[in-house]
C-alpha cells in the first residue's frame, strides 16, 4: 500500500541518510590511511585491508540481509543497522591498534549490509511507481554527493582532528536517520514463516560470494596453483548453492529471479557500467599524477566534474524513467557513458586535460541518468515479496562491478606493463564494458512508473 506523501517523504529522507554511510565510509578512509600506517606502524598491505574487508563484505551480505527484511519487515533491519553501524564507527574511532579498527570495519559493513538493501526495498513498497524512479534518483544524487564529498571531507577532519574524527562524523547522520525511521518506517512484516530460514543457503551464498570476490581482488597477484584451488572452491560452492536453492520452498537466493528478463538485464547492466566508471575513477588520478605539475588535490579536482555530473542528474533520470519508462532514459544514459570513454580509449595517456574533462562530465551525466531507471527495473522486476533479496543481489552486482574494474589496473598498470599502452587498455575495457551495458539494458521491457 503507498504511504501517505508526509511519511513517503519522511521514509525517503531517512533512507538517503542512510545509504549515503556506505559511499562516505568507503571514501573517506582513503586520506586517513598514510595517518593510521604512522600511528600504528603499519604497511600498505596491512591497512590495505580497511579497504577490501569493508567491500567485500558489503558485497556479499547485502542479499542474505535483503532476505530477511523479506520476512521479518524493514523497520527491524534498519533501524538495527543503522543502530550498529553507529556504535561499531565509535569502536573504530577509540580503537588501539590496527587488528582493533580492522575488527570494527568489518562490522561497519556488516551494520551497513543489513541496512542499505532494506532501505531501497522499503521505497520499492511505499512509493507508487509513478513516483518510484525519481525517488530513487534523490537517493541515488546523495550517494554521489556522499562519495563526492568522501575525501575533502576526511581531509579536513583528518588535518584538524586526527584520523579518529572521520568515524565520529558518522554520528551526524546517523542520529537523524535513526529518528526518522523510527517515525516513519511501518512495521509491518512482508513475509509469513510458514518455511524454515533457510540457514545454509545463507551461508553458502556470501561464502561462495566472498570467495568470487577474492578471485578478483587477489587471484591474479596469487600463486597460480593457489588460485587454481581457489577457483574451484567457488564452483563447488556455487554449484552446492544453486542445487539447494532450487529444491528450498523459500531459498534466500531465487535463482529463477534471473529468468525474469528485466532482472537480469538490470544487474548485468549496473555491473558493467560499474566496472567501467570505477577503473576510470582509478585511473584518472594515477594518470595525471605522472605528468608534470599536476598535484593529488588538483587530481581530485578533476574527478569532481564527474560527480557533479551524477549529483546532478540522477534525480533528472529518475524523474525521466518515471514520465517515459525505465528503458529509454537508460538507454541513453549510458550512452552517454560510452561517448565520455571513446576519447579517452581513443587518446589514452595522451589525452588533453580539455578532453578528459568533457569526457568525464558526459560519464557523469551519464551515469547519473540511468542509474535510477536501472534500480526500479531490478526491484520491479520481481514481486514486492521478495524485493528484499532483489535489492541486495542488485547492490551486490555493482559491487562486483566495482571490484572487477579495480582489480584490473593490476593487470594493466601494474610494474611490468607500459604507461602508454597500460592506459588505453584501461579505458578501452572500460568502454567495452559500456557498450556491453547498453546491449543489456536495450532487453529491459518498456514501462512507466
Amino acid at each position: 500500500m503507498p504511504e501517505r506523501p508526509a511519511a513517503e517523504r519522511v521514509a525517503v529522507i531517512a533512507v538517503a541518510l542512510t545509504t549515503m554511510l556506505a559511499p562516505l565510509n568507503s571514501t573517506m578512509i582513503a586520506v586517513a590511511l598514510p595517518h593510521v600506517m604512522t600511528e600504528f606502524s603499519a604497511d600498505v598491505t596491512g591497512v590495505g585491508w580497511l579497504v577490501t574487508s569493508y567491500l567485500i563484505v558489503m558485497a556479499a551480505l547485502q542479499p542474505v540481509a535483503g532476505k530477511l527484511g523479506d520476512r521479518l519487515g524493514r523497520r527491524p533491519l534498519i533501524l538495527g543497522g543503522v543502530a550498529w553501524f553507529g556504535l561499531v564507527s565509535l569502536g573504530a574511532a577509540t580503537a588501539s591498534g590496527l587488528s582493533a579498527l580492522l575488527f570494527f570495519r568489518v562490522q561497519q559493513a556488516i551494520a551497513g549490509a543489513v541496512a542499505f538493501p532494506n532501505g531501497a526495498a522499503l521505497l520499492r513498497e511505499v512509493v507508487p511507481a509513478e513516483r518510484r524512479a525519481g525517488r530513487f534518483g534523490l537517493v541515488g544524487a546523495a550517494v554521489a554527493l556522499a562519495a563526492a564529498a568522501g575525501p575533502p571531507l576526511g581531509g579536513v577532519l583528518v588535518e584538524i582532528a586526527g584520523w579518529r574524527a572521520i568515524f565520529y562524523v558518522n554520528l551526524p547522520l546517523i542520529l537523524p536517520a535513526l529518528a526518522l525511521s523510527w517515525w516513519g518506517i511501518p512495521g509491518r512484516p512482508r513475509r509469513g514463516a510458514s518455511h524454515p530460514f533457510d540457514l545454509i543457503g545463507a551461508v553458502l551464498l556470501p561464502v561462495g560470494l566472498i570467495g568470487i570476490t577474492g578471485l578478483l581482488t587477489h587471484g591474479p597477484k596469487s600463486d597460480p596453483s593457489l588460485a587454481l584451488g581457489l577457483g574451484l572452491a567457488v564452483v563447488v560452492v556455487a554449484a552446492t548453492l544453486l542445487r539447494r536453492e532450487l529444491s528450498h520452498p523459500d531459498p534466500v537466493l531465487q535463482p529463477r529471479l534471473f529468468g525474469s528478463r528485466g532482472f537480469a538485464a538490470a544487474n548485468v547492466a549496473i555491473a558493467l557500467s560499474n566496472l567501467a566508471m570505477y577503473s576510470t575513477l582509478l585511473a584518472i588520478p594515477l594518470l595525471l599524477l605522472r605528468r608534470t605539475g599536476w598535484t593529488s588535490a588538483e587530481a581530485g579536482s578533476v574527478l569532481a566534474v564527474m560527480s557533479l555530473g551524477m549529483v546532478v542528474f540522477s534525480p533528472v533520470g529518475g524523474r525521466l524513467a518515471d514520465l517515459l519508462g525505465r528503458r529509454g532514459p537508460t538507454v541513453a544514459g549510458l550512452s552517454l557513458l560510452v561517448l565520455g570513454l571513446v576519447p579517452l580509449a581513443f587518446w589514452g595517456d595522451e589525452v588533453t586535460t580539455r578532453v578528459l574533462l568533457a569526457g568525464l562530465g558526459l560519464i557523469g551525466v551519464g551515469i547519473g541518468l540511468s542509474s535510477a531507471g536501472l534500480q526500479a527495473a531490478a526491484l520491479e522486476a520481481v514481486g514486492q515479496q521478495d524485493a528484499g533479496i532483489a535489492s541486495g543481489v542488485f547492490s551486490t552486482s555493482r559491487y562486483l562491478g566495482g571490484l572487477v574494474g579495480s582489480g584490473a589496473l593490476a593487470g594493466y598498470l601494474g610494474p611490468a606493463s607500459d604507461g602508454a599502452t597500460g592506459f588505453a587498455g584501461v579505458f578501452l575495457m572500460a568502454a567495452g564494458a559500456a557498450v556491453l551495458s547498453v546491449l543489456a539494458v536495450a532487453a529491459l521491457e518498456e514501462r512507466r512508473g
